[in-house]
């Protein structure tokens, strides 16, 4: 195995209520975890290791930041900023109540569930930052308005 070159984190966050998530969550769950480990065996004979984390949030917090569920950071900054995609809104479940939850938009394709490939799309474009030494800036954290990038300029 080749010496470690660092880590690439992948963070996903959704709504979880009375040990419930919506529809929507549950699927883009199952397709991060399927992006990770794809990423996993891809990345770890060039030292990059990858680590999962899956963030839960309450319904209080939901409320406020609607966004903020189902959405994916691929070492810092949003999946949308790595793909040139954009954040949006829909109608969504019972779970979630009467706020829009989120959406991504990339190369003209609305998903409400995230699909794998556009996991391991970003991993893969931040991994290359990785090996070559050009980590994402830290003040990329994601702008979570809709159309927004998600980095700053």
């Amino acid at each position: 195995m080749a010496r470690a070159m660092g880590t690439l984190t992948i963070t996903w966050q959704r709504l979880v209520e009375a040990g419930a998530t919506c529809p929507r969550c549950g699927d883009t769950g199952a397709e991060v975890r399927r992006a990770a480990e794809t990423l996993r065996r891809a990345l770890a004979p060039l030292g990059i290791e990858v680590v999962l984390q899956e963030v839960e949030l309450g319904l209080d917090a939901f409320q406020r930041e609607p966004l903020a569920s189902n959405r994916v950071v691929v070492d810092g900054r949003t999946l949308e900023a790595w793909l040139g995609g954009t954040t949006g809104q829909s109608p969504c479940c019972e779970v979630c109540g009467p706020a829009g939850c989120r959406t991504v938009r990339v190369e003209g394709q609305t998903y409400e569930a995230v699909p794998a490939e556009l996991v391991i799309r970003a991993g893969l474009i931040a991994a290359a930052g990785l090996l070559a030494g050009t980590a994402a800036a830290p003040c990329c954290t994601g702008d979570e308005s809709p159309g927004g990038d998600g980095c700053c300029h």
